[in-house]
C-alpha cells in the first residue's frame, strides 16, 4: 500500500533514479543483500514489515526477525541514510491525549514489541522513525476498502466505537515521506522519531459513517458496537492518537486533518483497480 504510492509520488516528483524492492527482490535478513542493495543510495525508505498483528502472537520471533532483526541490519548498514516506517502498536493505548514523540515504549502486542525493537536499532544508528496509523489507501487491504466493499453486500455494518485513532491516507503519508527524504538528504532534518498521522482522530466507527458519507451512501447504515464483540488474538490499543511537535526540525509540514485526506482519498479508492 505504502510503496506504490511513495513509487507515485517519487515519480510525479520527477525523481526517477528509484529502485523500489519487493520481497522477491529483496531478502532483508540477508547481510550481503542488504549491502548490495543499498550501496549507491542516498536515502532508503523501509516500508517493508511484518503487518500480520495477529499471526505475530503466535509467531513472535518470525515477526521479530523481520520488524526488529532486519531493521537493525538495515540501520547498521544505512545509519542515517535510514528512514524507517514504524507504528502507534509501540504504545499502550492507554493515553488520553497524544503520544508525545519521546514517549516509552510501552506495546501490549507481539508485533507491538517486534516494531519496537526495530525502533530502537534505527535510533541507536542516528536514524530516522516515521510511527503512522490507521493506514489506508489504494493498493491492499485496508479498512477503508473494507467498508466501501461491505456497502456493497451488506444493508448494514456493526463497527467498533471503543478505539480511537487517526486515520491517514498513505498518499499523503508518501508525500510527507518523501519531503522527509528531501531534508534528510539535504541535512536539514534532525534525525530521531516523527509522526506521520494525520490531524485530528476519529473512532473505527466514526471513520465507517464518513466513508459511507463521503461514498454518497447512508451513514445511518454504520452500528456502533464494541471490541469485545470482536476478540482477536492480539491486543489493541485502544488510543492511537500521536502529536506532531517535531516536523519543524524537519522543515516539513504535518498532515493535514484526517476527514481532509478522507475526502480527497475516496473518489480514487472508488475507481475500479
Amino acid at each position: 500500500m505504502l510503496g506504490h504510492d511513495l513509487q507515485r509520488v517519487l515519480a510525479e516528483q520527477g525523481v526517477t533514479d528509484v529502485v523500489a524492492a519487493g520481497r522477491a527482490d529483496l531478502d532483508i535478513t540477508s547481510p550481503a543483500q542488504v549491502r548490495d542493495a543499498v550501496a549507491e543510495a542516498d536515502i532508503v525508505i523501509n516500508a517493508a514489515a511484518w503487518t500480520d498483528v495477529d499471526g505475530a502472537e503466535s509467531q513472535e520471533a518470525e515477526a521479530t526477525a523481520i520488524n526488529g532483526e532486519a531493521v537493525r541490519l538495515l540501520a547498521s548498514t544505512v545509519g542515517n541514510r535510514l528512514i524507517h516506517i514504524s507504528t502507534d502498536y509501540v504504545f499502550d493505548g492507554r493515553a488520553r491525549t497524544p503520544y508525545p514523540e519521546d514517549t516509552p515504549h510501552a506495546p501490549i502486542n507481539a508485533y507491538g514489541r517486534s516494531k519496537a525493537t526495530g525502533e530502537k536499532a534505527v535510533l541507536t544508528a542516528g536514524g530516522y522513525v516515521v510511527r503512522t496509523a490507521w493506514l489506508y489507501g489504494e493498493h491492499g487491504n485496508n479498512f477503508v476498502r473494507t467498508m466501501l466493499n461491505l456497502a456493497q453486500s451488506r444493508p448494514h455494518v456493526e463497527v467498533v466505537d471503543d478505539q480511537e485513532g487517526p486515520p491517514t491516507w498513505s498518499y499523503a503519508l508518501a508525500e510527507q515521506l518523501v519531503a522527509l527524504s528531501r531534508s534528510a538528504a539535504a541535512g536539514r532534518a534532525v534525525p530521531g522519531v516523527y509522526h506521520g498521522t494525520s490531524t485530528g482522530s476519529t473512532t473505527w466507527f466514526g471513520l465507517a459513517r464518513a466513508v459511507f458519507e463521503e461514498a454518497g451512501l447512508d451513514p445511518a447504515r454504520v452500528r456502533p458496537t464494541t471490541s469485545a464483540r470482536f476478540p482477536r488474538p492480539a491486543s489493541r490499543p485502544a488510543y492511537s492518537v500521536l502529536s506532531h511537535t517535531r516536523w519543524p526540525e524537519a522543515d516539513v509540514a504535518p498532515l493535514p486533518h484526517w476527514r481532509t485526506q478522507l475526502a480527497e482519498a475516496i473518489p480514487r479508492l472508488l475507481k475500479p483497480r
